[in-house]
């Protein structure tokens, strides 16, 4: 297959027949090549075509938190206080730059995720 920037919905499915025909090449090979272009090729295509949008920062750190099995007391400690992470998860508060520099550490959520602006209650 010759290789070049996929454009079309058609190049994007011929692009993925021939990625299933040579999934299992060996790195090193030709093919194994080939597969590791076309799979950048079709990740640049998706990327583009079908993005997908950031969570919203208080539905991140919830989420984040059933995952660590944290409670509203634990992320009060990583934000000041309980009444503080209670504002937090009711949207009553916005995220200061200190409180987004420990949720980072903390829970390890991305700061491009939690630095989005969201409309408080």
């Amino acid at each position: 297959m010759k290789l070049k920037p996929i454009k079309t919905k058609k190049e994007y499915k011929l692009a993925l027949e021939r990625l299933e025909i040579i999934f299992s090449a060996k790195a090193g090979t030709p093919q194994g090549d080939e597969l590791d272009i076309l799979g950048m090729l079709i990740d640049k295509y998706e990327n583009e075509q079908f993005p997908i949008a950031l969570p919203d920062p208080i539905e991140a750190i919830k989420f984040r938190m059933e995952q660590m099995g944290y409670s509203q007391s634990d992320l009060a400690k990583v934000v000041g206080l309980k009444s503080r992470a209670s504002e937090i998860l009711n949207k009553k508060r916005k995220l200061s730059l200190e409180m987004i520099r420990n949720l980072h550490q903390t829970l390890n959520i991305p700061t491009a995720i939690l630095i989005q602006d969201y409309q408080i209650s």
